[in-house]
């Protein structure tokens, strides 16, 4: 009975060590559910596809494939996941197969109870995250769905500086960590591109002090560090010089009649000789106390908190919604999980993968190059040809 016992605490214990997979799609099949909140007229359904330059045409994934419009779906997840006291690994393949200049190509965890058909731009979700393009706008969205203990309602806070993006046609693997110890880390195609604490690039908790409201500067605080010599004086004639003069070097014209021009008058000049507004001399204020620097004191309102990196309390499904001014995107191998090691297994066959769609791209459009280059050849051959035989007839 002791053994029997210890056996189930050991495999309990191994469970919990070893972490779970939330989520897995690498698209073999589609359970994925398109929204209809959008009119018809303005949403399309991502398509279940093998890419447009893909080396195997039975690796699908989901793509965009109308101009100018909204796509929107989302799939359950095998189970609800909460990452108090776990870590969370999302990551997933994106490929831009046109040449994109505005649209979104970031994932979504989204609670539970997230209404599918009505899935779009204001149902509220946990994290979003991934690569956004518009005009010069490229950065990869990290926003992170977060409640105050003090505050009625969750607030959507984004990091406080653009992390990059790629928008070139090569796929990439965005990656996004968040680990118990209340730190974050953005990887693409494997690498580091933005790390650090929480709390230092999200506005979680509100500031540690705040200006005492019950101070204010006295009033008769001197903060002016210098003031007007009073021992200095206007020179005499000094608003006596004029700001303009006639022009000594005008000359009336020949031509000019008093009569009938009126009396002739040289255009004015700026005056060489006249020194601007009379001002007095500035000296060190012999009163001044400084800079009144506002005295501080513990904001009764902050917080600290051990679990700000449990962001996914309730995450049970899983969404893309976005807009696209040119369609062509593509998204593959989607991951969530609390296990590193399972991260890292998925990273390593998505980056060989990526190594592959990358060359098999340039593969094909090189040789596009190449054929181009030969129609052009081949068609300026008979131009020049027919020129020649058209020259031959002429001399006949």
């Amino acid at each position: 009975m002791v053994k029997s016992v210890s056996a189930l605490v050991l495999a309990s214990l191994a469970s919990s060590v070893l972490g779970e997979v939330y989520y897995h799609d690498d698209f073999t099949s589609n359970n994925w559910v398109q929204s209809t909140l959008k009119p018809t007229s303005e949403r399309a359904d991502f398509s279940h596809t093998p890419g447009d330059l893909f080396v195997d045409d039975s690796d699908k994934g989901f793509q965009t494939k109308q101009d100018a419009r909204f796509y929107a779906a989302s799939v359950v997840m095998p189970k609800v996941f909460n990452n108090k006291n776990k870590d969370l690994f999302l990551s997933y393949l994106v490929k831009f197969e046109q040449d994109i200049d505005c649209g979104g190509a970031y994932i979504k965890l989204l609670p539970k109870d997230t209404d599918q058909e009505t899935f779009g731009g204001d149902s509220p979700y946990s994290i979003m995250f991934g690569p956004d393009v518009c005009g010069t706008t490229r950065k990869t969205h990290v926003i992170l769905n977060y409640k105050r203990p003090n505050e009625s309602e969750a607030k959507n806070l984004e990091h406080k500086t653009d992390i990059k993006a790629e928008k070139d046609k090569d796929a990439h693997l965005y990656t996004l960590e968040l680990t118990k110890d209340n730190k974050y880390n953005v990887k693409i195609d494997g690498q580091d591109i933005m790390t650090g604490n929480l709390a230092d690039n999200w506005d979680f908790q509100p500031a540690k002090e705040i200006q005492d409201p019950l101070k204010s500067k006295p009033d008769d605080w001197v903060d002016a560090a210098k003031i007007p010599d009073p021992a200095d004086t206007k020179p005499a004639g000094w608003d006596d010089i004029p700001k303009t003069i006639p022009d000594p070097s005008a000359k009336k014209p020949e031509d000019w009649d008093d009569e009938d021009d009126g009396d002739w008058e040289p255009a004015v000049i700026d005056n060489p000789a006249y020194k601007g507004e009379w001002k007095p001399k500035m000296i060190d204020n012999p009163a001044y106390k400084g800079e009144w620097v506002h005295p501080l004191i513990p904001n009764p309102d902050y917080f600290d908190d051990e679990y700000m990196y449990n962001v996914c309390k309730d995450c049970g499904v899983i969404g893309f919604e976005l807009w696209q001014v040119k369609s062509g995107t593509f998204f593959d191998d989607i991951l969530v999980t609390d296990d590193k090691a399972e991260l890292e297994a998925h990273e390593k066959k998505a980056l060989e993968k990526i190594k592959q769609l990358n060359e098999h791209r340039k593969e094909v459009e090189e040789s596009d190059r190449k054929k181009k280059e030969e129609e052009e050849a081949a068609k300026k051959a008979k131009e020049e040809d027919k020129d020649e035989e058209t020259s031959e007839k002429d001399e006949l």
